[in-house]
């Protein structure tokens, strides 16, 4: 029986099955996948060690998360993919097969349409597989942190991606539920997002106990990676905190400027910058947006027991 291919070996037939156009749900294009690549039925039925997901369907998984991510693929509503002219563009380029490093690679040359992005061009960097220690030389318990690790970048990319695509009352919505997550609400306290106009600047308000003495004023912009949060945006904020707090919390989806950065930090005023890659990963964390999808449990002999 042929080995089944690794993730990587199954994009390159996603985007085969994807090239009609035809807008699919990952339930209706993962057989077709299999299909493609002639799984066998024993296969087909081998699931992950968990049980809980066929093996092939994992690996389908991962490798429509990335073309996702580098805009190979689309999502056009929840579920659903569909190839872009980018993924037309990778298929014509390497027909038979790809490896990520090669995507990464083609996603360095400017006239390019795929998008991978390098350090610094974004909040978020994508694992880099060339930094990644070989499995070989890791010992288990490693393997199983660093595929953590790459998974929650993985998401970490779709989060930012997904925040960006909603309108700006659903990120200020979706901010003061992580602050109230984070445990900035106290035991009784309350959030909430102020008025959509005329809101002074000021995006949310939480409150750390029933009658409202102690508060957290929140600045929400959802900006696109290219939309820099300068100084003249925190001063701004700060001026709406005037008469109301000595202290307030900006979240973007972007990064900050190092002016704004210098600002925020010799002011009297305690201004608090999380920007995309911390929003998303105090996302994770605090598990605003995400749910868990598997848990593994690691075990050690238990020495007490044979004392």
């Amino acid at each position: 029986m042929d080995q089944m291919p690794n993730w990587e070996g199954f994009m390159i037939p996603t985007l085969h099955v994807l090239s009609d156009g035809v807008v699919r749900h990952w339930r209706e294009f993962q057989p077709l996948v299999a299909d493609r690549v002639a799984l066998t039925d024993e296969q087909r039925q081998e699931m992950l060690p968990s049980g809980n997901q066929a093996k092939y369907e994992n690996r389908i998984g991962w490798g429509v998360s990335f073309l996702t991510n580098v805009g190979a693929l689309t999502r056009p509503k929840r579920g659903h993919y569909a190839i872009t002219d980018a993924g037309r563009q990778l298929l014509k380029t390497f027909p038979s097969g790809v490896k990520e490093n090669d995507i990464r690679v083609l996603g360095k040359d400017p006239r390019s349409p795929i998008r991978v992005y390098q350090k610094g061009e974004r909040s978020i960097d994508p694992v880099d597989p060339i930094a990644v220690p070989d499995a070989e030389t890791m010992t288990p318990t490693e393997q199983v942190q660093s595929g953590v690790e790459r998974i929650h970048a993985e998401v970490a990319v779709e989060l930012l991606e997904r925040l960006q695509g909603k309108e700006p009352g659903f990120f200020e919505q979706a901010v003061v539920q992580l602050l109230l997550a984070m445990g900035y609400g106290g035991t009784s306290g309350s959030g909430s997002v102020t008025q959509l106009s005329n809101d002074g600047g000021i995006d949310g308000v939480i409150d750390q106990d029933v009658l409202g003495l102690s508060r957290v004023y929140i600045q929400a912009k959802r900006y696109a990676d290219s939309n820099v949060v300068g100084r003249p945006d925190i001063q701004a904020f700060v001026g709406a905190l005037s008469g109301k707090a000595d202290s307030g919390v900006f979240i973007t989806t972007s990064r900050f400027s190092d002016g704004a950065r210098i600002y925020a930090e010799g002011i009297p005023t305690r201004v608090v910058l999380i920007d995309g890659k911390r929003l998303t990963s105090l996302m994770i964390r605090y598990g605003v947006g995400v749910q868990v999808r598997e848990t593994y449990q690691v075990v050690e002999v238990d020495e007490d027991f044979f004392a």
